[in-house]
């Protein structure tokens, strides 16, 4: 399968046309952003993570029941993937306080919440990505009342599979973003899983091994995402 004409390139991700109009090509990069891009930055091997990773658990997920976008890992940096109309809604699960959520709501980070919680924001960059519910989804014809229900019990499975798979590695599996598509009638999940997009800490010591370390300026950002893609043994 081969690249053809650049569609699209966002923040972390380049998209290709193929041959087949119904395969897209991502190609991953370095690049790193944080704040809506008023942060730019760069990550040394964060593209080649970001890909491996996410197939690696878009596999898990698929065999868990939930249909994603994965079509063939091409190399390192670049997966075939099923061409979809993204819904624009970020789908967010937290299982412990932090970030936005522990700073609106006043709370310390770190803290188990007695359930996992799920939110939408509306996905749009010029808009800074505001926080809606269902209601609002519905009002402005993002999604259609079936789509949401869908959308919802597979991201709280994704969070039940990832839960445990991360807990295993001695992960705790904090928050995390994910985004769906509409593949011929079908909703299934797209974009992808990686330190970019989820809140990973050690279970032990609670060390931050995720996109937080750009944002905050922590320090050793590299070897964070080294270790997580270490801990998952992908061959």
């Amino acid at each position: 399968m081969e690249k053809k004409e650049l569609l699209y390139e966002g923040k972390a991700k380049k998209v290709y046309t193929t041959e087949d109009p119904d395969v897209l090509i991502v190609s991953y990069k370095d690049d790193a952003t944080a704040f809506d891009g008023q942060k730019k930055g760069t990550i040394v091997g964060k593209g080649a993570i970001n890909n491996r990773m996410t197939n690696h658990i878009f596999k898990k997920l698929e065999e868990k029941g939930v249909p994603t976008h994965l079509v063939e890992e091409l190399n390192d940096r670049e997966t075939a993937v099923k061409r979809v109309e993204i819904v624009p809604l970020e789908v967010i699960i937290r299982n412990f306080s932090a970030g936005s959520f522990a700073k609106k709501l006043g709370m310390e980070e770190g803290i188990k919440l007695l359930q996992p919680t799920l939110e939408f924001s509306y996905k749009n960059d010029d808009l800074h990505d505001p926080f809606i519910n269902d209601y609002y989804a519905l009002a402005l014809g993002l999604a259609t009342q079936e789509e949401i229900d869908v959308i919802s019990k597979y991201a709280f499975t994704v969070n039940e599979v990832m839960q445990e798979y991360f807990g295993s590695l001695g992960i705790d599996l904090i928050d995390f973003k994910i985004e769906f598509g509409r593949y011929h009638g079908q909703i299934i999940l797209a974009d992808e899983v990686s330190p970019d997009t989820c809140r990973l800490w050690d279970k032990e010591t609670h060390e931050k091994l995720d996109k937080d370390r750009f944002r905050r300026d922590l320090g050793n950002v590299e070897d964070a995402y080294q270790e997580v893609f270490r801990r998952l043994g992908i061959q």
